[in-house]
């Protein structure tokens, strides 16, 4: 039995100018053939999973083609076409296959294809015909079409946020597949997308209503003949017509029975969606709930430069406060080439005066004028052997910097946008975060398995930029209507 693995994994924040081009995957974005095994093989990932369940199965998997790079706006044409074209020639050509094992997003935009997904879903398979199983997991905030769904034999979600679960359900969906080779099932699967945006806010898993409405998942997942069921919370930085939450529920053998399945899940959704809207604290509010904080570092989750989100990075509006109050003791990364590289140059020990952040158009706040001294240096390479959000294990800042400030703050520059998702990322340079009042994570979710453990609060601030919190503020032109809570009345 021999299983190809490929896939494209993007998450498209439309609202980004800037774009996933050619240049941007050839560096460091695209791995082939062993590449893709030296490369996640031991990470908790999709891929990490893909090939520990073919394993566990005792079945060939042949790594053909992976690309990833940190969310951004949309992919450009040309990239698209390129990786894409590539994939499906390997795939078309080292043939045939008795099954493909997917490793997509769910809420990936080209400028070509609104729904990118889609369109390798259903190029896949045209190569391998109508017979042979398809599966893929994928992201808790994918976008999910019927066309999507329509292209594959097995469709599993994340049902984790953070994303720790990605590489179990990833073992999951090659057992689904290996035994629909088999015979041994035969699955029917059944979408329902529902009118309905959910806030970035409302996504963790952890807390209600999702935690409530992935344990309805889990209890309709136990029934009989049931092979999986998902919900998933979409992405709704994306101005598609497939914006939204659904659910996805595999049945062994009934399509009805999927379906009945899927409309109740979707029902318990539904009946929560005024719980799933929320409103975010200002970032002086934020501040004072920290400065009042006696016991160890209160994380700030910066909304509006949500990396994971397709922000930059190099928001200044949280520093700005900190700054204007003369709060000290706070630590946080951001993405500024040009800074990082002055600091480098000006080298260990040295004092630096020079702007730093929102130097990019689509930036929230102003560059913001610091004095300090380079603590640090680093090709910004670091590893983390846990799974934290969406697993993920070795991570390139590219060349940074680590100044200390004579305001107080201790700021870790780098020249690559990188999630927050693990406390290595400061530990990797030499900053200790539990040692300071306040850590600013450049994310919502994302940032919670890796700093939990250090924070006493995590608190979601309602900061301006590309990700930010209030959806109002984005000028949707190529959405569904009537979409909740866009038009209440109408629903």
């Amino acid at each position: 039995m021999r299983l190809a693995l490929l896939g494209l994994y993007h998450e498209t924040n439309t609202f980004s100018p800037v774009r996933a081009d050619r240049a941007m995957f050839q560096n460091g974005g695209v791995w082939r053939g062993g590449e893709i095994v030296e490369a996640y093989a031991t990470s908790s990932t999709t891929n990490g999973g893909f090939l520990a369940g073919a394993a566990e199965q005792g079945v060939e998997v042949v790594p053909l083609m992976f690309a990833f790079v940190t969310p951004t706006g949309r992919i450009a044409a040309d990239a698209f076409d390129w990786l894409v074209d590539e994939m499906i020639g390997m795939l078309r050509d080292q043939g045939p296959w008795d099954g493909v094992l997917l490793n997509l997003h769910g809420a990936a935009v080209a400028e070509n294809h609104a729904d990118a997904d889609a369109e390798i879903a259903a190029r896949v398979r045209a190569v391998v015909g109508p017979g042979i199983p398809v599966g893929t997991v994928l992201d808790l905030h994918a976008n999910i079409s019927q066309r999507l769904l329509d292209a594959l034999t097995v469709t599993l979600v994340y049902q984790t946020n953070p994303h720790v679960d990605a590489k179990q359900q990833a073992i999951r969906c090659t057992e689904l597949v290996v035994r629909t080779i088999r015979g041994e099932i035969r699955p029917e699967q059944a979408l329902v997308a529902l009118p309905l945006v959910c806030n970035i806010a409302c996504q963790d898993t952890s807390e209600q209503p999702m935690a409530g409405l992935l344990e309805k998942a889990r209890e309709i997942a136990g029934r009989p003949g049931i092979l999986s069921a998902n919900v998933v919370e979409g992405f709704p930085y994306a101005d598609v017509p497939q914006v939204g939450m659904s659910c996805v529920v595999i049945h062994d053998g009934d399509a009805d029975q999927a379906k009945r399945a899927a409309d109740e899940l979707a029902g318990s959704i539904w009946a929560r969606r005024d719980a799933l809207q929320t409103t975010g604290m200002t970032v002086d509010e934020a501040l004072d709930i920290a400065v009042a904080n006696r016991h160890g570092p209160v994380v700030l989750l910066d909304a509006g430069d949500n990396i994971g989100g397709g922000s930059p990075g190099d928001s200044t509006v949280i520093l700005e406060a900190a700054v204007r109050r003369g709060q000290r003791s706070l630590v946080q990364t951001i993405c500024d080439p040009k800074a990082a590289q002055h600091c480098i140059e000006s080298g260990v020990n040295s004092t630096v005066s020079l702007a730093v952040g929102a130097w990019q158009s689509h930036s929230a706040g102003r560059p913001v004028q610091i004095t300090g001294r380079v603590r640090a240096v680093s090709d910004g390479k670091y590893e983390e052997p846990t799974p934290t959000h969406g697993g993920f294990r070795f991570f390139d800042m590219g060349p940074t910097a680590v100044v200390d400030t004579t305001a107080g703050h201790t700021l870790v520059i780098s020249s690559i946008p990188v999630m927050s998702t693990s406390s290595q990322q400061l530990l990797s340079v030499g900053v200790t975060p539990s040692s300071y009042r306040i850590v600013v994570a450049k994310g919502v979710n994302s940032p919670r398995a890796g700093y939990a453990p250090i924070a006493t609060r995590m608190l979601v601030v309602d900061t301006e930029g590309v990700s930010a919190m209030g959806l109002d503020r984005f000028d949707y032109r190529h959405r569904r209507k009537p979409l909740y809570p866009f038009e209440p009345a109408s629903l």
